[in-house]
């Protein structure tokens, strides 16, 4: 291997300031006279810095990770938002950095038959949704659909309808629709005012608050930034630390409410997080399971199969799997 291509497969821990001195003092010089491995740098340092987003509550922000000034001069600004909009705030601002490498490569395939002109369209539709609860217009011609239609056809219906019409558009045009739906969403009230943001609606299935839709968009923007990243060649990483909590938890709280009370009862853990009981509260556990928080949500959201997720579990081997399983089976992204 090449120093050229050593140092290319460091750059991703370079970018998290993850690297010990040995490395980083290989990494560093290599950077100032190779210019394509600057870029590519600057390009993972910006995404982890936007998945970080704003500090919240003041926690600090991940410390810097001494790149030259110059890989760190582009710095765009999330939008102002409370906590529980800030996990989407940063979500959209890193697939925002993401999509300049997707130039010329639009068609590259991505996930279900979708490239990743149609994966941005895709976006375009499911925050379409909140939008219109939030008194946003929307930015493609309406779907006619019966008012009987499960909601699982009706979503289907529209975000095909919304590829359809995105794919007669430039993947500029599309970008620029989603990007300003997002924004739209981000000024409105119901992103700065927790009070607002407490009432609940009923979207994709789910009835929550607001507050919650606002998280449920985080992850599946999340999600299908990774699933570009990933067709690209290129590294995403996970959310930072708190926002990534909060998506563990109301993942938590849709999946007992898909198990529901009768489920044989389950201690439910992320490494080095909290525990819950899913099931039954009236008889005693049967089993525990603990999985990595990316791993739960990559589950969560259809990208990992329930036997092939790393795990640790002991007790009722049937208990655990009925709560992988019902996990994969809430996926609709």
């Amino acid at each position: 291997m090449t120093e050229h291509e050593d140092v290319r497969e460091l750059l991703a821990a370079w970018a998290f300031g993850a690297l010990d001195a040995a490395d980083a003092d290989r990494v560093r010089p290599h950077l100032a006279g190779c210019e394509s491995c600057a870029a590519e740098a600057e390009r993972l340092r910006e995404t982890v810095r936007l998945l970080d987003g704003p500090p919240i509550g003041g926690l600090p922000a991940r410390p810097a990770t001494g790149l030259p000034p110059a890989l760190l001069a582009r710095r765009p600004t999330a939008p102002r938002t409370a906590a529980h909009a800030a996990c989407y705030a940063a979500a959209v601002q890193a697939l925002r950095a993401l999509l300049p490498e997707a130039e010329g490569r639009w068609a590259t395939p991505v996930v279900h038959d979708w490239d990743v002109h149609a994966t941005v369209a895709h976006l375009l539709a499911a925050d379409e949704a909140l939008a219109g609860r939030l008194g946003i217009p929307a930015r493609v011609p309406e779907t006619v659909l019966p008012q009987d239609m499960r909601w699982e056809e009706a979503w289907a219906r529209r975000t095909a309808d919304v590829i359809a019409h995105e794919h007669a558009r430039t993947p500029g045009e599309t970008v620029a629709s989603w990007a300003g739906q997002a924004d739209a969403l981000l000024a409105t009230p119901e992103a700065r005012d927790p009070e607002l943001a407490a009432r609940a609606e009923l979207l994709m299935g789910l009835r929550l608050p607001v507050a919650d839709h606002f998280a449920v968009r985080a992850f599946e923007t999340w999600i299908h930034t990774d699933d570009i990243g990933r067709a690209l060649g290129l590294v995403v990483p996970p959310p930072p630390e708190p926002h990534l909590d909060q998506l563990v938890r109301l993942a938590v709280r849709v999946l007992g409410l898909a198990l529901g009370p009768e489920a044989t009862p389950v201690l439910f853990s992320v490494t080095d997080g909290e525990e819950w009981v899913l099931g039954s509260s009236a008889e005693p556990v049967a089993a525990e399971l603990t999985l990595d928080p990316v791993d739960f949500c990559l589950l969560m959201g259809g990208r990992t199969a329930p036997e092939e997720v790393p795990r640790g579990a002991t007790g009722d081997a049937a208990a655990v799997r009925n709560v992988l399983e019902a996990a994969a089976s809430l996926a609709w992204l």
